[in-house]
């Protein structure tokens, strides 16, 4: 029995709460730095104060995934996790940027992030849960459509709210502008709505269903978890995932990089300010802002794209390509005096987040075990989050000591990081790549003909 094929407004339907997911992570990765400073961070403090992101996403993802593969509801199998995980980050959105103390923002960024996650994870495993093996990359790629929507309104939106609609952009040292508050507000908004229109149009396989679909038999419902029975799965992490491990932690210890130290470089570098109250570094944050929702523009736009390129090539030849491009793109921000040349960078940075979001989960989704998609799909986030622990344990000191307090050093590092990432996709083996599967069927046909003949 196969898995049918989803027409393209149900995958549509299934990816959409991605933007609200992807728009509180927008606010995050574009804002916290901002805030951080604000309330009186240094620039060593920075990496430390955001090691709350990865150690939460290190910790839950795995959780998540290993007890929504043994959940099942009147909501289905990951439903119950994103939408529970999409309250929690829309109250963390609301708090965070009336926060009065510096420790107040970093407690709010943990739970904020132990909370996106809740929501992310279920999300990757619902679209390789749903979809059959020819149709995974369509649909990785449309929820790279909506992370890149959500993301360029949610990092813009500072900037349009203070220069379409005239709210204020700055405020008293110590305080957070109202045009940042008022965007952490919609951004708690849109995260609950667009994950409340997936959860009400999307349907899924039940566990007998699944079974049937893969000729395996049904998850045992009497099965318990336990440490030990995590800690055996991990040890069989299948080998294109080990593989895959690689590419990620490179290439994810290159955009913690640029998430953290943009803001700092661009507005000592090319607006030649440090202080946070002042209207100039302000106009650079925003301008940060716009840029980070250039590149996810650029993104959204590419997961058409990639596909359809990929069908062409291979996935591998598309992650590397695109992460190489954004490599140089990211390090060759340091020779940029011009803030409206850096939408040139945008560009290759963009490509390569569109393909960072989609190839790495429609090749791994191929290797999984069907019964055990959620459980890996969270144990591959510890190569999303290592480095991001490793990049906020060292950059601060590197920046500090090594680099003599120049942020823009540490940008140039993360694309080196990239470029490396991109040439290590060519160790990665595909076991479940279309082209080839098509290749190997039509050789098949080719050989009955001529034994026919």
């Amino acid at each position: 029995m196969e898995k049918p094929r989803l027409t393209f407004w149900q995958i549509w339907n299934m990816s959409f709460g991605f933007m609200g997911i992807q728009f509180g992570f927008g606010l995050q990765n574009a804002n916290v730095s901002r805030i951080f400073e604000t309330l009186g961070a240094s620039i060593d403090q920075i990496p430390i104060l955001w090691i709350a992101a990865p150690l939460t996403g290190l910790l839950v993802q795995p959780i998540i995934g290993y007890f929504s593969d043994r959940t099942w509801t009147v909501l289905g199998r990951r439903r119950p996790y994103f939408l529970c995980g999409a309250i929690a980050s829309s109250l963390a959105l609301i708090i965070m940027p009336y926060s009065p103390y510096l420790w107040v923002a970093a407690g709010m960024l943990w739970i904020l992030d132990a909370s996106i996650n809740i929501s992310m994870e279920p999300f990757r495993a619902l679209v390789a849960d749903n979809l059959p093996s020819e149709q995974r990359t369509q649909g990785f790629a449309v929820q790279t459509f909506f992370i890149g929507v959500g993301s360029v309104v949610a990092s813009a939106m500072p900037y349009l709210l203070s220069n379409v609609f005239d709210v204020a952009n700055t405020a008293p040292a110590g305080e957070v502008p109202p045009s940042v508050k008022i965007s952490f507000l919609c951004g708690a908004v849109v995260f609950v709505a667009s994950i409340l229109w997936t959860v009400l149009r999307t349907k899924e396989y039940s566990p007998q269903q699944l079974a049937a679909f893969h000729n395996t038999a049904p998850q045992q419902e009497e099965e318990k978890a336990s440490l030990k029975a995590i800690w055996v799965d991990i040890k069989a992490m299948p080998k294109t995932m080990m593989q895959l491990a690689v590419v990620q932690f490179f290439s994810w210890f290159a955009l913690f990089a640029m998430w953290i130290y943009t803001t700092s470089a661009v507005t000592s570098q090319i607006f030649g300010t440090t202080d946070t109250s002042s209207a100039l570094y302000n106009e650079g944050a925003d301008w940060v802002g716009l840029c980070f929702a250039a590149y996810n523009g650029i993104s959204a736009l590419a997961a058409f794209a990639l596909p359809w390129l990929a069908q062409r090539t291979s996935r591998k030849f598309v992650h590397s390509f695109s992460l190489i491009i954004g490599g140089l793109s990211l390090a060759s921000i340091s020779l940029i005096h011009n803030p409206a040349m850096l939408m040139v960078n945008m560009v290759g940075i963009g490509l390569a987040w569109a393909s960072i979001l989609c190839m790495p989960y429609a090749i791994l989704a191929g290797a999984l075990p069907v019964n055990k998609m959620g459980f890996y799909m969270g144990v591959f986030n510890f190569f999303i989050v290592l480095p991001q622990i490793l990049a906020a344990g060292i950059l601060g000191f590197f920046t500090r000591w090594a680099f003599d307090g120049n942020t823009m050093m540490a940008i140039v590092l993360g694309g080196a990081s990239m470029i490396f990432a991109g040439l290590v996709v060519c160790i990665v083996k595909d076991e479940d790549e279309p082209n080839k599967v098509e290749s190997n069927e039509t050789d098949k046909v080719s050989t009955s003909q001529a034994v026919t003949v």
